[in-house]
């Protein structure tokens, strides 16, 4: 692939970890900044961040605004994984270099279409909620001393992947780890878990950010195919509460997390 856009992956092999919306939140941040991005679904069987985006066509003609969309595509896994990686490749090809960013919605499992992803990626983002269920991703850890045994499955699938991309283009990955679902309640069990991945970032390879809290908001604007920063318009209908204006806060701090590239910067090959 004649790269130029940034790819921006969006991946984790368990599913309920808050990964289209990270990821829907993340394109339209970029897209309502003025940049040129393509939306591509890797998840089309489930099709949650498909289904977003129609919503969010729909609430346009519906409510007679404007509201900015990426370029969309999606892929879905059939019996023929070359063919399904013939697609995606060609929707890649067509993407980067037109495009400034290209963001993929990976599936909750592993499957070649999230192998081949996880080799294109530049930025690849792992939602995670705030528990060592989902822990137990990224590594097997000691129940009575929290340490760290072994990486997981994924974990090694990704430096697998990585391995790959840097003999492919010599290209590296900036693997962050987004703490999503951050509850008040438990300081005790998100203290560990905090100290874990303090362990962890260092042995496997990525950075941890903070990401999206537990807030009905986001369940309550798929049905719209809104984000948080749509609802803060005039004319988007919403009434803006004081949860919308912390939310809006958590994702602008996930976007400075990210350190993507400024336009002035970006670079026009890898």
């Amino acid at each position: 692939m004649s790269q130029s856009a940034h790819a921006i992956v969006v991946g984790n092999e368990k599913g309920g970890t808050g990964k289209s919306t990270t990821a829907m939140h993340i394109i339209v941040s970029l897209v309502r900044d003025g940049r040129r991005v393509g939306a591509i679904d890797l998840d089309a069987r489930q099709g949650t961040l498909s289904r977003y985006f129609s919503n969010r066509a729909r609430t346009a003609v519906r409510r007679g605004v404007r509201l900015p969309m990426p370029e969309i595509a999606a892929v879905q896994p059939t019996d023929n994984p070359d063919a399904d990686t013939r697609k995606l490749m060609a929707i890649l090809e067509n993407f980067a270099p037109r495009l400034e960013f290209v963001v993929m919605d990976c599936p909750g499992h592993d499957n070649p279409l999230s192998r081949l992803a996880h080799n294109f990626a530049d930025t690849l983002i792992t939602p995670m909620n705030d528990s060592f269920v989902d822990l137990d991703n990224l590594a097997d850890v000691d129940p009575e001393t929290f340490e760290v045994l072994k990486p997981s499955r994924y974990a090694e699938t990704v430096w697998e992947e990585r391995k790959r991309r840097m003999l492919r283009d010599r290209g590296s990955v900036d693997w962050i780890v987004i703490r999503n679902r951050l509850s008040q309640l438990d300081a005790r069990n998100k203290r560990r878990v905090g100290d874990v991945l303090e362990k962890l970032k260092d042995r496997i390879g990525f950075r941890v950010a903070p990401g999206l809290s537990e807030r009905v908001i986001y369940r309550e604007l798929f049905l719209d195919g809104l984000t948080l920063l749509d609802v803060m318009d005039d004319d988007s209908g919403v009434e803006v509460s004081m949860s919308h204006i912390a939310a809006r806060q958590e994702l602008r701090d996930l976007m400075d997390a990210l350190h993507l590239p400024a336009p002035e910067t970006r670079s026009e090959a890898s």
